[in-house]
């Protein structure tokens, strides 16, 4: 039987020891089950390998129906914010630490990914973050992000102090070491260390997280994602903004960042049975039990 994605996308996590051999293992295994492989650009350059079609991330989107990540999340949301305007379904192969969205391990790639080749699979959808800078009524710095918005105090510097309004309406001045802004994705990255809760990935919600704050009874808040978030620098030295830890901008007092949902869904693709209570059990490392 012939794979279902004729085209599949290889992105790699090129930096990794091992990343090259793993790789063409891959690219191998997926030729056997009839597919046509390319390679995304940065990680042919960076590994060498040239057996295969390269294409940039704009090709990948257009003439790929699959993407196949081999990494860690890192790399999954570096990719998964380019492709999600194209409508591409990922999956992901874990090669790196925690792998709470790249959840396929390597060593059982290929058992696993036979099936889902040719069709068997779960799909899961996870709306993304739109942000801007806007400075002085003009907006100068704009980015999209999957897990969080974090809004930080400079390096050498105390609190910042931060205007909070939820489609506009006030909601608080904040002083804290920084603001999280994170997706259902996200909940268990940086805003979970900011004890910030847990939100199934299918629920329409955004955390509200503080950083260290100033005052003990600034805690989290679950909203819609429906709305729209606005952040005003008020006071601090040097305070900066990142996406996803991967996009950052410097801040100056008066500047505003406005958070909305983005238009576009990341598509992942998961192994028949998967369950992100299983993920959660697994890399949190709750108590396991019995199932």
């Amino acid at each position: 039987m012939s794979s279902k994605f004729r085209h599949v996308a290889l992105i790699g996590k090129y930096q990794a020891q091992g990343s090259r051999s793993a790789l063409e293992d891959i690219a191998r295994f997926l030729i056997e089950q009839g597919c046509d492989i390319a390679l995304e650009k940065d990680t042919a350059q960076n590994t060498g390998i040239t057996a295969h079609s390269i294409l940039d991330v704009a090709q990948i989107g257009k003439q790929c129906d699959l993407g196949l990540v081999v990494g860690g999340d890192g790399t999954m949301l570096g990719i998964g914010r380019q492709l999600a305007q194209f409508g591409v379904p990922l999956v992901g192969i874990n090669q790196g630490r925690l792998g709470f969205i790249t959840d396929i391990a390597f060593d059982d790639y290929q058992t696993t990914l036979t099936p889902m080749l040719h069709g068997n699979y779960e799909e899961d959808s996870r709306w993304m973050m739109q942000a801007e800078v806007v400075r002085s009524g003009q907006s100068v710095f704009h980015a999209t992000a999957m897990n969080d918005v974090v809004v930080n105090r400079g390096a050498s510097a105390g609190m910042v102090e931060l205007r909070v309004e939820i489609d506009g309406r006030f909601v608080a001045n904040q002083r804290a070491d920084g603001l999280i802004i994170a997706s259902p994705t996200g909940s268990t990255a940086y805003a979970l260390s900011a004890g910030g809760p847990l939100i199934h990935p299918s629920i329409g919600g955004w955390i509200l997280a503080p950083i260290a704050p100033h005052t003990l009874s600034n805690r989290p808040i679950v909203l819609s994602d429906k709305g729209e978030i606005a952040i005003e620098i008020v006071a601090g030295r040097d305070p900066s903004v990142n996406f996803d830890m991967q996009t950052f901008a410097s801040l100056r007092h008066g500047d505003r960042i406005i958070v909305r949902r983005s238009a576009h869904q990341v598509r992942f693709l998961h192994p028949v049975g998967w369950s992100y209570f299983d993920t959660l059990r697994k890399k949190l490392h709750w108590n396991e039990g019995v199932a």
